[in-house]
């Protein structure tokens, strides 16, 4: 029965017939009757694949301690309690507990901004419930189900082919074979047959390259190939983002070099008689604060904030490396049709075979508007000429759309060149419906960019007559006496005044038992052009001139006329003349001369009627010229450039899955002014992570100078172990991730894209650390030694003012490190008030733990008086001096021109 929740699991329904499937499942052509779908869908649940393990909170909080840092505080920490020292015992678990919380919060906010962001790219497919076609979430399709399958879909179930055409399917993540199978659901396959010789079958998880399909839901979820295959891998852990792991191995590093500073600190200490028990904790406290080892974490969360931000743009981002490596792209290659313009295509001007040309009224889906010229309507042969291309264009369709009672456009589906034939139909009073119940459908060749024409073969007066619309290349060699070289003068003429222009032909064609293909297109009648024109998107020309202001070039890349290309890229401002257009032609002969080529293709802004395979060779050559290439597309065919390029952006409303699944961002409202926002969040992402690198490593380095410098001085320790840890606990631990929700800086789009192989610990990087962390490590010393050396204060009174120094430089040093170039006082205090809080909260810390028993105790510090507070923040605040007077060093005027470390014009 089909209730039975193991029935479905146990079926070979390779070797079922069409009809058994049905039986077995209780199900028929019309589909499941939606009570019934809801009554399987409690029953089997949802049709999803098993997911990778989240972590809960304890499980978050525990990965918090598998860190070796932390494993030599625990050991410390045990030393202390066998040596009867619970005061440091409890402070050194104390911190632990602080900064696993802090982690373990901002490593969740991070897994549930990733887990949002997911939920917004869904998979919705064509299913047949109670003999009517909806679009549906994957996700709530049931054993039983009917589902439609055309070119570009994704395979949301394993299926049962019911009936298919020319049906090519890319198993590659299901069986590892490169090349798309094909598949017939009149094949017999036999019961031991396996995966790939599944000819009767689509499986979830592949897609749709070419034809269309209609089959009956078998399994679903983890019942289906490849959930079995996904519940295996359901339990790893997710590999962590590119830029996060080069930062991991810089934290080594960093590591390695404060250890032996720490060994050479210890065996000096050793030698002048310390205790191995204040030498050991020492060691701990100086390795703890000095690496930066919560760097990574900081990072994370960053990332995580610009996809929250970038989301917001309308750009969802699938694969966390690529939000900052939007930032750095210097060139975007990017599709026309519905990125630069509305991809609305409203079909306004017919030219008949005759030559004679009808206007078209009216714009976008709405059917108001009339076919005219002059203000004349069409009579008798025109009128017969118009209603015969007007019907060809809408049979030969794979397209729906429904008008409300208003003759607002409720809803729509399809392609954006067969909407607006049936756009067109609405203003003549025709619907497809009652036409295909008048010519029924008995055979059909669907649109692929390999062939460039659609056709249907429908019954016209008890013959079969072949609909056909493509480009005019494809179609006019199908007509008989044609001049096809006038003809495509015509299209010429059309494409040059910006439009996208069709070819329509019909014809009968010989009864060959509804077995039609490409074969029997020939000796077709000609019967016009339409001429569409797609208006380019409003804010597109703003988005264009701000690429322009960022470094970064633009490419079109598109299928349509070279003219149509030109039409819109001299709109933009990106092209002049006719000779800036390379085509698909071109490149083909261009070939041969792989120098020529190359040239050609770095300088032409317009590539026009372009295969495939060529937006493939584009991008490929233009990353071997050193750009870094972010590439959009919708369809099957842009998949292979959107895997090539170093980014890759499908389109989230009218893309198809397949562009999807091989992209690394989704534009959510197909928007090219999107795009160009999220290169400007990835910039700040970058800038954000820069930030933070500079904070922690400064920090680090005048920790470990300030010790040195006391150490060859002949001094005591300016601090103690416990007083570095707190340090380290209350400012880096609080201010690092405030300073990673920096917005983005004024002008981010106005620099120059940064070098591709740029590290971010680089000269700049290294010189803005040495002085900020050499500056707070010598003034923290030169207080100590002043105090200690000329005024006789003892231990405890200098170090409770050294470390009171060190709190109010680090709290000072943040403002810095808001802008690597702008002064702290051009930098809106309320842009980041998150980052105010922090540094308030850090000071607040340190001065309440001053007056707390305990605390104070254990710190072995003392409140301080609010004169001897303001001097020390006098001194803390020389740093924005010394940064600001960096800051204007770098901008002096004749640097002006000079590239900066980060790549850009600063």
């Amino acid at each position: 029965m089909a209730h039975d929740r193991n029935a479905p699991t146990e079926e070979a329904w390779h070797a079922l017939t069409g009809r058994e499937a049905l039986d077995r499942l209780d199900s028929d052509t019309d589909g499941l009757a939606l009570d019934e779908v809801e009554r399987r869908q409690a029953s089997w649940g949802a049709n999803a694949l098993p997911e990778e393990n989240r972590a809960g909170a304890l499980r978050i909080f525990l990965r918090q301690f598998k860190d070796p840092l932390v494993y030599i505080l625990l050991i410390a920490a045990a030393v202390s309690l066998a040596l009867d020292n619970l005061a440091n015992a409890t402070f050194i678990a104390a911190v632990l507990l602080i900064n696993a919380g802090i982690g373990a919060l901002q490593e969740g906010r991070a897994e549930a901004s990733a887990a949002a962001l997911q939920d917004m790219i869904r998979v919705r497919t064509r299913a047949v419930r109670a003999g009517r076609e909806e679009r549906v979430d994957a996700t709530g399709l049931v054993p039983g189900d009917i589902v439609e399958l055309a070119q570009g879909d994704a395979v949301p179930a394993d299926l049962r082919l019911l009936s298919s055409q020319d049906l090519e399917v890319d198993e590659a993540p299901l069986t590892g074979e490169s090349t798309p199978v094909a598949k017939n659901a009149d094949d017999e396959v036999k019961e031991g047959a396996v995966v790939n010789e599944r000819t009767t079958m689509a499986f979830a998880g592949s897609t749709v390259m070419s034809g269309n399909a209609r089959g009956i839901v078998c399994r679903i979820g983890k019942d289906t190939e490849v959930g079995q295959i996904a519940e295996s891998l359901a339990h790893g852990e997710s590999q962590a983002p590119p830029l996060v792991l080069k930062l991991r191995r810089l934290t080594r590093q960093i590591a390695l070099f404060v250890l032996f500073a720490v060994v050479l600190l210890s065996i000096t200490q050793f030698l002048r008689g310390e205790t191995p028990e204040q030498i050991f904790f020492l060691g701990v406290a100086l390795a703890v604060s000095a690496i930066p080892a919560g760097l990574p974490i900081a990072i994370t969360v960053a990332m995580a904030l610009a996809t929250r931000r970038m989301a917001r743009c309308n750009v969802i981002v699938r694969q966390l490396a690529a939000v900052e490596g939007l930032g750095s792209c210097t060139l975007i290659a990017s599709d026309k049709t519905g990125t630069l313009t509305e991809n609305q295509l409203t079909i306004q001007r017919l030219e008949l075979a005759s030559g004679e040309q009808w206007d078209v009224s009216g714009e976008g889906y709405r059917p108001d508007g009339r076919i005219h010229r002059d203000d004349s309507e069409p009579h008798d042969e025109c009128a017969a000429a118009i209603a015969h291309l007007v019907r060809a264009g809408m049979l030969c369709n794979d397209a729906c759309i429904r008008f409300d009672k208003a003759g607002e456009p409720a809803a729509s589906e399809g392609d954006s060149v067969d909407l607006a034939f049936l756009v067109l139909g609405a203003k003549t009073n025709e619907e497809r419906g009652r036409m295909l119940e008048r010519y029924p459908e008995v055979a059909s060749l669907p649109f692929s960019s390999e062939r460039r024409f659609a056709a249907t073969f429908n019954e016209v007066d008890n013959a079969v007559v072949a609909h056909v619309k493509g480009a005019a290349e494809a179609v006019l060699p199908m007509c008989a006496e044609v001049d096809q070289e006038a003809l495509l003068k015509r299209e010429e003429c059309l494409a040059q005044e910006g439009y996208r222009v069709l070819a329509v032909a019909t014809g009968r064609v010989s009864d060959t038992a509804n077995d039609y293909g490409a074969d029997d297109l020939a000796g077709l009648g000609f019967v016009g052009f339409a001429a569409l024109i797609d208006p380019i998107r409003e804010e597109v020309p703003e988005a264009v001139k701000r690429c322009r202001e960022a470094g970064v070039q633009i490419r079109m890349i598109t299928g349509d006329h070279p003219a149509t290309g030109l039409a819109i890229a001299r709109e933009l401002g990106m092209a002049d003349e006719a000779s800036e257009a390379l085509t698909g032609a071109a490149l083909r002969e261009l070939e041969d001369e792989p120098e020529s080529l190359a040239a050609r293709v770095r300088a032409a802004p317009v590539f026009a009627r372009v295969e495939p395979s060529q937006k493939t060779q584009i991008v490929e050559l233009l990353q071997d010229a050193g750009e870094l290439v972010a590439v959009t597309g919708d369809g099957v065919n842009d998949a292979p450039a959107l895997k090539t390029a170093h980014i890759g952006v499908a389109m989230g409303r009218g893309g198809t899955d397949v562009a999807r699944r091989a992209a690394s961002l989704i534009l959510g409202d197909d928007n090219f002014a999107s795009l160009v926002d999220g290169i400007e969040q990835g910039r700040c992402a970058y800038d954000n992570v820069r930030k933070v690198t500079w904070l922690l490593l400064s920090t680090g380095v005048a920790e470990v100078l300030l010790f040195f410098l006391a150490l060859f001085a002949g001094l005591p320790l300016p601090l103690t172990a416990i007083q570095l840890l707190w340090l380290n606990l209350v400012t880096n631990g609080i201010q690092d991730v405030a300073l990673a929700s920096e917005g983005v800086e004024p002008g981010a789009l106005k620099r120059k894209p940064r070098p591709v192989r740029e590290r971010i610990f680089n000269q700049r990087m290294i010189r803005q650390t040495l002085i900020s962390g050499g500056y707070m490590g010598s003034m923290a010393f030169l207080l100590f030694f002043v105090m200690f050396e000329f005024f006789g204060i003892g231990e405890f009174e200098a170090r409770n003012l050294v470390l009171l120094l060190m709190v109010l430089f680090e709290n000072v040093h943040t403002f810095s490190c808001r802008s690597e170039t702008r002064s702290v006082l051009q930098v809106p205090f309320a842009a980041n008030r998150l980052l105010i809080l922090a540094v308030i909260l850090a000071q607040g810390v340190h001065i309440g733990a001053m007056y707390m028993p305990v605390l104070r105790d254990v710190l072995a510090v003392e409140p301080v008086s609010l004169s001897l507070w303001s001097l020390l923040l006098a001194v803390a605040l020389s740093l924005l001096a010394l940064d600001e007077a960096a800051k204007w060093w770098r901008r002096r005027p004749h640097r002006h021109g000079k590239k900066s470390a980060s790549g850009g014009q600063r």
